[in-house]
């Protein structure tokens, strides 16, 4: 499982990358989109921002995986979402406030079975940890 270090490191790697190329390369990862994802730090009050794949979107609706590469606890970005749902989303053609919100059960479920059979990066993920890795849904703020 890649610790929290590496995870930075990882993000960091891409962020220069997508600023080298000027946006040209980096919009995609593992055959999903990529997203910036900016949440409030629920210790600092400052603007935290983290790359993201995205493996399913519906219309205006965007889900993400709180995996941290199978590691036992949140990434930091979920739980300052948690703390504080209203976020920022870019998206390569955009940037648009956005609601957060953890699904459950049934729709959870639901969500979790779609995405992991197509990236089944996930399921590995949830086989390396025994807490539930989060699925959360980002919706335009109205």
């Amino acid at each position: 499982m890649p610790s929290a270090l590496v995870l930075k490191t990882m993000n960091a790697v891409h962020r220069t990358i997508m600023i080298a190329s000027r946006g040209r390369i980096g919009w995609t990862a593992g055959k999903m989109p990529v997203l910036e994802l900016t949440t409030t730090g629920r210790k600092s009050g400052k603007l935290r921002s983290t790359m993201l794949t995205s493996p399913w979107q519906d219309g205006e609706s965007i889900a993400i995986i709180a995996s941290a590469g199978g590691n036992d606890a949140h990434p930091a970005w979920y739980l300052n979402l948690e703390a504080d749902p209203s976020v920022s989303v870019r998206t390569e053609d955009r940037e648009r406030p956005m609601t957060a919100r953890t699904v459950t059960g049934d729709e959870r479920l639901r969500l979790w079975t779609e995405i992991s059979e197509v990236h089944t990066n996930y399921a590995g993920y949830q086989k390396k940890t025994d807490r539930e890795i989060p699925v959360i849904l980002l919706e335009p703020t109205d």
